[in-house]
Order: structure tokens, then sequence, then C-alpha cells
């Protein structure tokens, strides 16, 4: 079987506001683009083909085909190469899932191991896993969307405290250094909750979980803090919780900046010490660098 390989964007270019030393400038920053892959298996016999959607994975586009592959034989559902009859890309004509669906055709008279996809993988590039099999299905739906937010005012100088914060408060990560967190902060910049995660899913997860055990949904006069990077699932997270204003210490994704903008969420990038970057800004949210 030959596989044909198309050339697909990895990268994106956007319009960012960067507050340094309380000086405001613009520039082009380049982000990893993350867009949703669904990966569909077609099997049986050639009279009576099934298919199937197995797993839809947040990845940066390139080498799909590969992805798809290498998946499925590393969740045990095919055996070997020989298994597989053809794989290529779908080509939709919706413009926002182009490119972005392999189907992978597999020989007559073979049977994959399907035990494993009844759980219906969804998977991010941060490992996140959530039961959901298609792309259409990808986004959650907030019982907080048409909640009136407050009105918020920021300093700058509030968000450039949060990281020592949370290093100093989160003594697992100092001891393994391989623990994500989430923290949340009132508006003030002060502490009030930190979760620890070797996945950064999880930490959110755990979170969540914790403030709707406390009813404290939803959180939308509080600050998100996230350790790393900004991934679509974790704004898809966060908004379900209401929470409107996003902190990354690392980068953003594409699609976490285009999901925080639908969801007109606040979301900061490369927090640090006297500097951050805007990546979207929200009608209720300003931050004041005087």
């Amino acid at each position: 079987m030959e596989i044909n390989y198309t050339e697909l964007v990895s990268i994106k270019h956007v319009s960012v506001q960067r507050i340094e030393n309380n000086r405001t400038s613009s520039f082009l920053d380049t982000l990893s683009v993350e867009e949703p892959l669904e990966i569909r298996l077609s099997y049986g016999s050639n009279s009576e083909r099934i298919q199937k959607n197995i797993s839809v994975t947040m990845r940066t586009p390139g080498n799909d085909i590969d992805l798809a592959i290498g998946f499925l034989f590393t969740e045990g559902i095919i055996t070997s190469f020989e298994d597989i009859q053809d794989a290529f890309a779908i080509k939709m004509n919706c413009l926002s899932q182009k490119q972005n669906i392999v189907q992978v055709d597999l020989k007559e008279g073979f049977t994959p191991n399907l035990m494993q996809t009844d759980r219906n993988f969804y998977t991010t590039s941060s490992c996140g896993v959530c039961g959901k099999s298609s792309i259409q299905s990808i986004k959650t739906v907030s019982p907080f969307g048409n909640l009136m937010r407050p009105q918020i005012q920021i300093h700058a100088s509030v968000f450039y405290q949060l990281p020592e914060k949370l290093r100093i408060a989160q003594s697992d990560f100092e001891s393994t250094g391989g623990l994500h967190a989430s923290g949340l902060f009132n508006i003030q910049g002060d502490l009030i909750l930190l979760t620890e995660d070797v996945g950064r899913h999880n930490a959110l997860d755990k979170l969540i979980g914790r403030s709707l055990a406390n009813q404290s949904l939803p959180l939308n006069e509080h600050i998100l803090l996230l350790s790393g990077r900004a991934s679509f699932e974790l704004i898809q997270k966060a908004a379900m919780a209401g929470i409107s204003i996003i902190a990354s210490i690392g980068a953003p994704s594409s699609l976490a900046v285009e999901l925080a903008a639908e969801f007109n969420i606040t979301l900061l990038g490369f927090l640090k010490e006297n500097r951050l970057n805007i990546y979207n800004s929200s009608e209720q949210t300003v931050i004041v660098t005087q």
C-alpha cells in the first residue's frame, strides 16, 4: 500500500498585544496549530463494509495518516501494517473539517479488535480522554454560557505575581518536577485553590470538581492560571465552569485562541514577571497598566 501525504499548515500567525514593564505593544506571534483529527475505520467483507468512528484526537496537522495508523496499532486494534488495505484523508466540503478526517480501510478477512473502542476515544494533544467520537461532538455547551458577567478591571501587576505564587504553593512539583498545576485566584491575586496532576487536563478537572462540590460555580469572578500551555481542551473545560479569565505560563494553541474568542474569555499567555501576551480580551475584562 502506498501512502499519499498532504502538506498541512502546522503554524499560524496572530496579532497579539504584549504588556511588559507596564508598556503596551503589538506584534505578530507564531502559534502551533491545534485542530481535531477524526480517525475512521472501514472493515468487513467487500460486499458489506462497516464504518466506525474510532477517535477524535487534537493534534498539530501533519503526518496525519501516520498518526492514525500508529494509534490503531498501539491501541491493539490492528496487529501489523499488512492489515491495512488503504489509508487516506477525506476532503470535506465544510471548510472547518477540510483535511481533518483520515479513513483507514482494513483488508477483507481481517477482524479488528474493537473491544477498547466501546468507550469512544477522544484524545487531545495533552492526552485527555472524554468519550467523544466525532468532530461535531467535541464542543460542549456550558450551563453558564448566557450568564451575565461582571465588569472587571485588573492591573497587569496582579497577573505578574501569579506564577511565583503558584510555584511557592506547588510543593509536589518542586520535589518531582513532573506535575502540572491549575491555580484559582481571586481578582486581587490571592490563591483560592491549587490542584496538581501528571496530566494538565486532570489538574483542571480536579479544580473544577472541587469547585462544583463546594457549590462555587460559576467561577466568573476568578482567574485561572495554568502551569503549562493552554490547549483547546483546557479552554473548553474552563468555559464549562464559567471561567472568563485564563492565564497560562506557556503558549496557547491556535484553536485555544479561537475558542477563547468564541466564548468571550480573556486569554493570556507567556505570563512572566513584568510581561504577558494578550491573545484574546473579553468585553467585560479590562487590563490596566497605569
